[in-house]
């Protein structure tokens, strides 16, 4: 298994330029919680199992991390139950989002990480929460 760092450093490769970087801070969280807003409006419990995966995942990489993941998870599904039509919201901030990706991704010349390896999709939430566990002097 990789470590943190290894998921990290490779995932930074294709997220050098400034602007897909500042898209990345918009969009992923966006695509992370539409996500868990299409899988809530499906059934609460598939979110609830979604982010028990993911959690899965980030675990054996850092304690820490996953305990951010957990607690914005959280929070999201808390906002989530109280969204009406969260499943069309869900859908049309999902598309929005990805159109922003991969622009971003154009103006950066590289390819998204996921294209390379599925996991990169839960790479990126905890890429960006690492930089403000950086910012805040948290260790991962």
């Amino acid at each position: 298994m990789k470590t943190l760092t290894a998921w990290l450093d490779e995932y930074s490769e294709s997220h050098r330029d400034p602007l897909n970087k500042n898209i990345h801070w918009i969009c992923v969280p966006v695509i992370y919680f539409s996500v868990f807003g299409a899988l809530y409006a499906l059934h609460p419990w598939a979110a609830w199992a979604a982010m028990a995966v993911a959690l899965v995942f980030y675990a054996p990489l850092s304690l820490s991390l996953a305990t951010g993941m957990l607690i914005l998870t959280v929070a999201m599904l808390g906002l989530i139950s109280i969204i009406p039509n969260i499943l069309i919201v869900s859908a049309v901030l999902f598309v929005l989002a990805w159109i922003g990706q991969f622009y971003g991704h154009k103006v950066e010349g590289k390819k998204p990480s996921f294209f390379k390896d599925l996991q990169f999709l839960l790479v990126g939430p905890i890429w960006l929460l690492n930089f403000v566990y950086q910012r805040l002097g948290i260790k991962t």
